[in-house]
């Protein structure tokens, strides 16, 4: 999976209106809430919990346009408690940021 730059760049550079800092802040934010969520799904025992950061996750995705972020709450939904696959996925679309 590639980072992807396309429609959660525009909303990103949209809200921050020209602003590099405030992009980067915003990104940041955004990163830091999907890595909350996926260490939520992570530690998830039973469905409730999993399903609210699973939906939490793709209430983050629609609101930032992020694609990629969507088929993977998508994925966690349909996914059993703790499946290591889906998380795995997640971190992997959170590595993807910081690979520089």
């Amino acid at each position: 999976m590639a980072y992807e730059s396309g429609a959660l760049e525009a909303t990103l550079a949209a809200a921050a209106g020209g602003d590099a800092v405030l992009f980067e802040e915003l990104l940041a934010s955004f990163l830091e809430s999907v890595a909350r969520q996926v260490d939520l799904l992570e530690r998830a025992r039973c469905d409730g919990n999993w399903n609210l950061a699973a939906m939490l996750l793709k209430g983050l995705a629609a609101s930032f346009h992020s694609g990629a972020l969507l088929d993977l709450s998508e994925e966690a939904l349909n996914a059993a408690p703790g499946e290591p696959t889906v998380i795995r996925r997640l971190k992997a679309f959170l590595a993807e940021f910081s690979a520089d």
